[in-house]
């Protein structure tokens, strides 16, 4: 081996997967109960030591597959943390990654196989490490993502009221929007398709359901997009 190789000092890459989900009525994360010291029993997101084929985005996938049992998450590197003491026990640089999912399809088996829990954003635990930090920023990037990009597709089911996309925008942005505003500017996309159904059980008049026109949604994910919401 080059002796610059052999005199290096040893450091450990890891990648902690913060994951958002939507049930309807509020914006929660996925946390877990860590079964291991250093702070054991204390709750921290999911995370991994990055394996030596893997790129960053491959351990990231493993990590969350193994979480949630499923594939295709939406998923987007967030920021890279190097404190030389965020680990007491070695000196190990992280990598966070922040994924959306639907509650509804994946909670059982998310929280009964691996210890976890979907907890609200404003309750929180105080987290291992600098586990706060990173949930912090990736809240700040899903708003900044969802001011420009439409957002819902993978936290919503596939057929939702105008009432739930509104409740969902205004749980990642954590304040009430007008409702005639917001349906203006919805529509204005031009991303969701108007079902002849209703969801019967908001009134008795009945709310119409929509599904997102998913090549017209994955259009507009590919360019940014100012909806300027208020």
């Amino acid at each position: 081996m080059v002796e610059g190789y052999n005199l290096a000092d040893k450091v450990f890459l890891a990648v902690d997967c913060i994951i958002f989900g939507f049930d309807n009525e509020d914006l929660k994360v996925l946390l877990i109960q860590r079964d291991f010291e250093p702070e054991k029993g204390k709750w921290s997101l999911m995370g991994g030591f990055v394996q030596h084929h893997e790129t960053l985005n491959d351990a990231a996938s493993r990590v969350l597959h193994r979480l949630t049992g499923v594939h295709d998450i939406y998923m987007e590197q967030l920021y890279t943390f190097s404190e030389v003491d965020r680990d007491p026990l070695a000196r190990t640089i992280s990598t966070s990654y922040y994924a959306i999912i639907n509650i509804e399809k994946h909670n059982e088996e998310i929280t009964e196989q691996n210890n976890a829990k979907w907890f609200s954003l404003s309750d929180v635990p105080n987290l291992i490490f600098d586990h706060n930090q990173m949930l912090a920023k990736a809240i700040k990037r899903l708003r900044r993502r969802t001011s420009i990009n439409p957002i819902g597709f993978e936290l919503l089911p596939e057929k939702f009221t105008m009432r739930h996309l509104q409740k969902l925008y205004e749980a990642i942005l954590d304040k009430k929007l007008d409702k005639r505003n917001f349906i203006n500017k919805i529509n204005s996309m031009d991303i969701l398709i108007k079902l002849k159904e209703k969801d019967m059980t908001s009134s008795t008049k009945g709310s119409y359901l929509y599904m997102f026109d998913q090549e017209k949604y994955d259009a507009k994910n590919r360019n940014d997009f100012y909806l300027k919401l208020s």
